[in-house]
């Protein structure tokens, strides 16, 4: 497993917030060259990887490589960079923390400030820091250094929160969401490639802007260009294992219990009957996730797609989701590319999704 988490490490460790996926991307379509039979990008910034790509039926596995990050919106007379948020934030988290702003030159460092809470009043220190009120300090005293360091608005940062390994097999990275779904798509692959489909083909999909992708994003551009006749997504769900999560709202899942399978919403009933016999035929754990009005990823931008797609949604129980420090178990991510390698190898060559 070392060098398979060195590749995901180095997935990890690139900035790649939603819009500025090219980082990450080239690293995934570099590792996909190892062993894909065809490896391409499209306009969009989707990055794709082929393995038996003319048989039929095709599948696709999709995960998006982006991650939530910050934006800048203004520099000062002063030299301090306001920002917005490019995906959903929990602003708390924000307060104090180092960033690595993507400049024009390299990243540049810079910390997030606020006001101190000595000079705030007894009032102040009750309400919720917004974004709007946080700034990032580069150092600089001017407009005019900032652009020196190749710095202007519209680039984009992300916290400088590292790959870190945890106990046992766990690992905390603030990319997990959901640079592991980039991962264990192309890992099914490179599986596939070892051992393939006696009569499916596969197309692992690196999509981009899941996080802001209020149309549908890279997954539905994708969808559109490939023509799958079933997808499969990978994305991250909350791990129900930590104090103060409800277990009445989104179900028992916990770190090393097995990736996470979803029902209702956009998902199909029979994609979701095929992965549970795949799971159950390699022994794989898993648990249920209800989805009643949407599934909140790309599944929602896929399904409905030209005449529609049969798609299933396969997901890693994660902590602390949208925080500096994300935590997965690597074995989930492991089983997750077997079980969808193992949908893929089940299908026969007139597999039908149709309901009736």
């Amino acid at each position: 497993m070392s060098n398979e988490l060195a590749f995901l490490e180095r997935l990890l460790e690139e900035p790649g917030p939603s819009g500025f996926e090219g980082r990450p991307a080239r690293i995934w379509r570099d590792e996909a060259g190892g062993f894909a039979e065809r490896v391409w990008g499209d306009v969009q910034g989707n990055s794709f990887a082929a393995i038996g790509e003319e048989k039929r039926p095709r599948v696709m596995l999709a995960g998006h490589m982006d991650e939530i990050g910050l934006q800048i919106t203004h520099i000062n007379e002063k030299g301090f960079l306001y920002f917005g948020g490019i995906g959903g934030w929990d602003s708390q988290v924000l307060v104090g923390q180092r960033v690595r702003v993507m400049g024009r030159e390299g990243d540049v460092p810079g910390v997030i400030g606020k006001k101190p809470i000595h000079l705030m009043k007894p009032e102040e220190r009750k309400k919720v820091s917004e974004i709007e009120n946080l700034w990032i300090d580069l150092g600089a005293g001017s407009p005019d250094e900032v652009a020196e360091m190749g710095i202007r608005v519209g680039d984009p940062a992300v916290v400088a929160s590292g790959f870190l390994r945890l106990a046992g097999d766990r690992i905390a990275s603030r990319a997990i969401d959901n640079r592991v779904g980039a991962y264990v798509v192309l890992e099914a692959l490179r599986l596939l490639a070892k051992d393939p489909a006696p009569h499916a083909g596969c197309v692992a999909v690196a999509t981009v802007q899941e996080e802001i992708g209020y149309t549908g994003g890279g997954a539905r551009s994708s969808a559109f260009s490939l023509e799958p006749d079933v997808a499969l997504v990978v994305d991250v769900t909350f791990s129900t294992d930590v104090p103060d999560v409800s277990k009445n709202e989104v179900g028992e899942h916990e770190l090393g219990g097995g990736p996470v399978l979803s029902r209702g919403s956009a998902m199909h009933p029979m994609v979701f009957d095929r992965l549970v016999e795949a799971a159950e035929a390699a022994e794989i754990p898993y648990s249920l996730m209800a989805a009643p009005r949407a599934s909140r990823t790309d599944a929602d931008g896929i399904f409905m797609v030209r005449s529609g797609v049969p798609t299933g949604l396969v997901s890693i129980p994660n902590r602390y989701m949208h925080s500096p420090s994300e935590v997965v178990s690597t074995a989930d991510l492991k089983r997750a590319a077997q079980l969808l390698a193992g949908f893929v190898r089940r299908l026969s060559a007139d597999a039908s999704f149709v309901q009736g």
